[in-house]
């Protein structure tokens, strides 16, 4: 930004701080008033000021005297030779604008004779004027390219769900085709889960993340995984920190994260599924995602996203459950540790496909995807504990927006798993469809229904004692899959009551829970309000 348009009096900052603010800033220079067109104007001069006339002619003949930001012009002011030069430069701009564009306003000889005179007195300072503004100009586009100040900017989320589901009996302990055993969880209860996220710019290019969670209530006592919610993460109404990890754009086309907590699949893999959240979502867990990408409930590591084409990316993590612990069967390399990569692909606008591998080691055999069969080996009774597993998982998610109204994905995943150093494997499936409904009856309001079937052990011949569904049948742990399906169908409509506030009643329906043929049919209703700010 050049000042060549000061006047004689009208420097917006001294002329002795020009070098000091050139080595500062522009900020002097940020808000400069325009050429005054009226003398009153100028706050501070009247109309019986002795130079109040002179004023007067030059803005009325030349329009080339310029006031202070703050609307004076200070003209009991000393001046020097510089501060002079600056405002002969404005009037030889402005008598030269005149000439060149040939108006009527006329321009007298003897004008131009002082004003020859006075630009040849003053052509070295003019000259020097000249080259500190070039200077102070270059200095200025370098600062504003530059300058960065470090901010934190705080954000929340609240969710509050009301829920219940229908009073039903379950086939268990043993699972022997007779209903022995009432739910005790039908009663309806609240869920909480408060959350606050800091988000801390250290440079234009990376940015600090912490999340602080404090929650409570959840769908215990229950008999399996089927009946778990996407908000529920129980911490006794302590408040944990929940997100702690660093982001950095290393290119404009790849980013790294890493952190103590939150460094998992579900946040650092980009989803098809552009619907899926725990506030504004479907209301199960299953539903959100793949339970593949829920593998390991990473929490500490280090993650990648590479966008190596316009309509291709690739993100990859390595992370554990528990970083923090330096005990056996813990920490960053002998705990529940995943290793996993995703390519996400995007054909079209209105077509995301992502294909995905996996690989975990599990120290006690839970996959920690907490939907449907996550547990693959038995518990030992001599010892308490059930053997370590290692898995290899694959999936694919896709959603197509068929219209602006309407949305159709789902999902498929295999597990295959097998105890180290022994023979045997316990392989699961899982599948997801589901209907997305935008705006529906409103804008921002959103529509789903979801049908899928949750993990299922489809075949298991693990070493005698560590296979899950026949240990749940007699005890014993041979070889053999699960008896039955469980399928679940979920309905929800999301209202968008403002901006920041949405309410969400849904219905999820359970056939053959637990995978057990003759367990009574399970219907949960749901009322979830979420606040965000």
């Amino acid at each position: 930004m050049g000042v060549t348009g000061l006047p004689t009096k009208a420097i917006a900052i001294p002329t002795e701080k020009l070098e000091e603010q050139t080595e500062i800033s522009s900020s002097a220079f940020d808000d400069p008033m325009a050429p005054v067109t009226s003398v009153s104007q100028l706050r501070d001069v009247q109309p019986t000021d002795w130079a109040f006339g002179a004023l007067q002619s030059l803005v009325k003949r030349y329009g080339c005297i310029v006031g202070y930001p703050n609307r004076t012009y200070r003209g009991k002011s000393a001046l020097t030779r510089y501060e002079f030069a600056a405002g002969l430069n404005a009037c030889l701009d402005r008598v030269n604008e005149l000439i060149t564009t040939a108006t009527n306003d006329p321009i007298r000889h003897e004008d131009l004779t002082t004003l020859q005179k006075l630009q040849e007195d003053f052509a070295a300072e003019l000259a020097t004027l000249r080259n500190r503004v070039d200077n102070l100009e270059a200095r200025t586009v370098q600062i504003e390219a530059n300058q960065f100040s470090t901010t934190t900017k705080l954000s929340g989320l609240s969710i509050i769900g009301i829920q219940g589901r229908s009073r039903n009996r379950a086939d268990i302990s043993p699972r022997d085709g007779i209903k022995d055993t009432d739910d005790p969880g039908t009663n309806t209860n609240i869920i909480y889960q408060h959350l606050l996220f800091l988000t801390t710019q250290l440079s234009p290019r990376s940015y600090l993340f912490t999340g602080l969670l404090a929650a409570d209530g959840s769908t215990e006592p229950r008999f399996s995984n089927d009946v778990y919610l996407s908000y529920e993460y129980p911490t006794d109404g302590q408040l944990i920190v929940s997100d702690l990890n660093y982001h950095w754009l290393v290119t404009d086309n790849l980013a790294v994260m890493v952190g103590t907590e939150g460094v998992s699949m579900s946040t650092a893999f980009r989803g098809p599924n552009r619907y899926e959240s725990a506030a504004t979502g479907p209301l199960s867990w299953f539903a959100q995602r793949n339970p593949i990408l829920d593998i390991g409930f990473g929490k500490g590591g280090i993650a990648v996203d590479w966008q190596f084409a316009k309509r291709a990316s690739l993100q990859a993590i390595y992370s554990s459950n528990t970083p923090g612990n330096p005990g056996k069967r813990n920490g960053l390399f002998d705990g529940n540790t995943t290793s996993a990569v995703q390519l996400l692909l995007t054909p079209s606008d209105v077509l995301d496909l992502s294909l995905y591998y996996v690989n975990n080691y599990s120290s006690d055999g839970c996959l920690l995807s907490f939907a449907g069969d996550d547990c693959l080996t038995a518990i030992n009774p001599a010892t308490g504990k059930s053997e370590p597993l290692q898995t290899n998982a694959v999936g694919a998610s896709m959603n197509w927006q068929i219209s602006h109204r309407v949305t159709l994905g789902g999902w498929f995943g295999y597990t295959n798993s097998y105890i180290p150093g022994r023979s045997g494997t316990v392989e699961t499936t899982n599948y997801m469809v589901y209907l997305n409904f935008p705006d529906l009856f409103g804008k921002g309001n959103l529509g789903g229904i979801y049908f899928g079937q949750p993990p299922k052990i489809t075949n298991s011949d693990l070493p005698v004692g560590n296979n899950v569904p026949d240990f749940i049948n007699t005890g014993l742990g041979r070889a053999g899959g699960q008896p039955g399906t469980t399928y679940q169908i979920e309905a929800f409509y999301r209202f968008q009551v403002t901006d920041n506030i949405s309410i969400t009643p849904g219905i999820i329906h359970l056939w053959e829970p637990g995978h057990t043929p003759d367990s009574d049919p399970i219907t949960m209703g749901v009322l979830r309000t979420s606040f965000s700010f």
